[in-house]
């Protein structure tokens, strides 16, 4: 399965509109749509459109979709030059805008290239480590979909619950992280959805059972070669005024460096 079947995107006659219809499997547990398959629907619908591949993507979300609702996705091509091009995609239901996502998309020949951020060295094997439970909240929801492997880090249940009992991490969260159902090469679509880690980061760096809800996440995406997992580098940067700042860098198995999300969140923790 690719990562747009995998999403359950819809191509319409139309080559600037397509659809996503809104079903638990790509939803959290509070029933709505994940962020980050918001996210990468847009970006299946503007690399669908535009026949290039996304360079980097920024989206805002702006409100929520549930399961049974279908997001409409209309794409605009701003721009298009011999080699990039600029558009976006506005993703609706009816007339309530979810997701707003500015990109560019494009190849060009350059003869120079580099990776000057760096795997983390000595990590455990992804099954050497024992998978995170999904909690019976989460059945059926896009956190059962993934197969997640933690490296550093506290397992949720072992998160403080009052702040009273809570250990503050060092800002840094390390996951393998894999979609057992998307086999084909690792793309900007599945990167979008597993880049979407910074709320957790949050609650893992302030050493209490929350996270939060995703203002707006951007993908920039590195080089791309096959890896069954990815690694997520998640670091936080800051937590202030009931907000959370920070990024994932995520490597494929070899260490090269396939992409990075930066996020802002609205803190939140959740009941236990």
């Amino acid at each position: 399965m690719d990562s747009r079947s995998f999403l359950g995107l819809e191509s319409t006659h139309n080559r600037f509109r397509w659809k996503l219809p809104v079903t638990r499997k790509i939803s959290v547990g509070e029933n709505f749509l994940f962020g980050g398959c918001g996210l990468a629907a847009a970006i299946s619908a503007l690399e669908g459109t535009s026949d290039r591949r996304c360079v980097w993507a920024t989206g805002q979300y702006l409100s929520y979709a549930n399961p049974g609702e279908v997001v409409d996705i209309d794409v605009t091509i701003a721009v298009e030059g011999h080699a990039i091009t600029q558009a976006r995609a506005v993703c609706h239901v009816a007339d309530r805008e979810i997701l707003t996502v500015n990109a560019a998309l494009g190849d060009r020949d350059f003869e120079a290239s580099g990776q000057w951020e760096s795997m983390p060295a000595d990590l455990p094997a992804p099954m050497s480590l024992p998978q995170r439970p999904t909690s019976p909240e989460n059945a059926g929801t896009i956190t059962s979909q993934l197969d997640q492997r933690l490296v550093k880090g506290v397992e949720w249940d072992q998160l403080a619950t009052d702040q009273s009992t809570a250990v503050q991490g060092d800002g840094q969260t390390l996951m393998w992280a894999r979609i057992p159902e998307v086999i084909a090469d690792v793309d900007a679509v599945t990167l979008a959805i597993l880049g979407d880690y910074v709320p957790m980061g949050v609650g893992q760096s302030l050493g209490r059972r929350g996270g939060g809800n995703s203002l707006d996440n951007t993908l920039r995406v590195g080089r791309l070669v096959p890896t069954d997992w990815v690694l997520m580098d998640i670091r936080i940067h800051a937590v202030e005024r009931g907000f959370g700042h920070g990024l994932v860098h995520m490597f494929a198995e070899d260490g090269t460096l396939l992409a990075t999300a930066s996020q802002s969140v609205i803190a939140r923790f959740w009941k236990a």
